[in-house]
This record gives structure tokens, sequence and C-alpha cells, in this order.
């Protein structure tokens, strides 16, 4: 007879919690496009207004090239998942509350940049960072707590793999304040220079980061020979 479990309602397969963060991604990169806007303009003047506007293009493919690199990056750790918890769940719902505020302060941004305001740039800038070490943040604790719960991910997955990914994250939390600082001390410009480099960096890197090239052959290069 088999003896009563705490687990039953805890644990489950992944397909669920990956079913919903896809769809949430979903909506996301859809509503970006509510951002674009027809130019209030008089007539004659419709080509100029939509020139005009380039910021707020820049800022849809930004806002889009970054919630698609969170979703291959979100796709990248579930592949490496067999069960999810509740911890996992909480944890996987903080990431994807911090990916649907990403939107906002690119809005905010490109706002500023068609304002021509520097000091209204320089806090766009700023609040643009904060909402960025918050993505970052997300991602660390989700990839701290996979670190400690080794009987939820599948066989084969190293068990460094998600120990080195929490420095991927704790590297954007610290890039993003430092960005958010210059923007707003120094130069807004240089701030955003950082925010493009950035989304960069965790794309190449989506599949992990001893799986960069680079970073699997000082990984695996063998130590040096004593003399």
């Amino acid at each position: 007879m088999s003896r009563p479990t705490d687990d039953i309602g805890t644990r489950s397969d992944t397909r669920r919690a990956v079913a919903f963060s896809d769809a949430v991604f979903a909506i996301i990169i859809t509503l970006l496009v509510l951002d674009l806007r027809v130019p209030d303009v008089p007539p004659g003047r419709l080509l100029s207004g939509l020139l005009e506007q380039w910021p707020s293009y820049v800022a849809y493919l930004a806002s889009y090239t970054y919630v698609a690199i969170v979703w291959l990056n979100h796709k990248g750790a579930f592949n490496r998942v067999k069960e999810s918890d509740r911890g996992l769940h909480w944890v996987n719902l903080f990431v994807l509350f911090t990916t649907a505020l990403l939107p906002f302060p690119t809005a905010v941004v490109s706002d500023a940049l068609q304002e021509h305001d520097q000091q209204d740039q320089r806090v766009a800038v700023a609040f643009y960072a904060l909402i960025g070490a918050l993505l970052c943040a997300s991602w660390l604790a989700f990839f701290h707590y996979l670190a400690r719960r080794e009987d939820l991910l599948e066989e084969e997955v190293s068990e460094r793999h998600f120990p080195a990914e929490r420095v991927r994250a704790l590297v954007g939390v610290i890039l993003y304040a430092a960005a958010g600082l210059i923007g707003y001390l120094v130069a807004p410009l240089a701030g955003l220079v950082i925010f493009v480099v950035l989304p960069v960096f965790y794309a190449v890197t989506s599949a992990g980061l001893y799986q960069v090239p680079l970073t699997r052959r000082i990984a695996h290069r063998p130590p040096a020979s004593g003399s």
C-alpha cells in the first residue's frame, strides 16, 4: 500500500510552465507595436512626421529583440529542467513580471529622445537601467534557485551550469546599475551604449556561458604542467 506524500500538487513536469511563459512572451511582443502611432501632423508633413519618430522605431526594435533574447534564454534554461516545483514557479513568474515591464522604460527613453530635453533623457536612462537591473536580478534568483535544486534538473546537466549562469545575471545587474549612474551623472548616450551591448552579450550566451566556444575552450584547457 502506497504511503501519503507531501509532494502531491507541488511537483509537475515543465510543460505548463513553459506554455504559460511562451504565451506571456508572445503577448508582450505583440503589444509592443501599440507604441507605434500615426504622427499628428498637418497635411503634406506626413513624411517628415514619420521620420521624426525614429526613436519610436528604434525602441520597438530594441524591445522586440530584447524580449526575443529573454525567450531564448528562458528556452535554454527550461531545456535543462525536468520538473517544476512551487519555488521554481515563483522565480519564473518573477522573470515574466520583469520582462513584461521592459516595453515601458523603452517607450520612456524613446519619448525623452524625441523631446530633446537633457534632464529628461538622464532620468529616462536611469529609469531604464533600474528596470534592466531588476530583470537581471530576476534571472539571478531563477539561476540561484536551480543551482540549489539539482533534483529538478535533467541528469546530463553539468553541476556547474547554473552556478555559472548566476555570473551572467550578476554581470547584468552590475552593468545596468553602472549604466544608470553614468547616464544620469555623465551623459545619457554613454548609458545607451551599455544598453545596446548587454542584450548582445545575453544573445551570444543564450545557450549558457559554457556553451560559448571561447569559454568552452578555456574551461577544458588542461592545467599547465609544472617546470
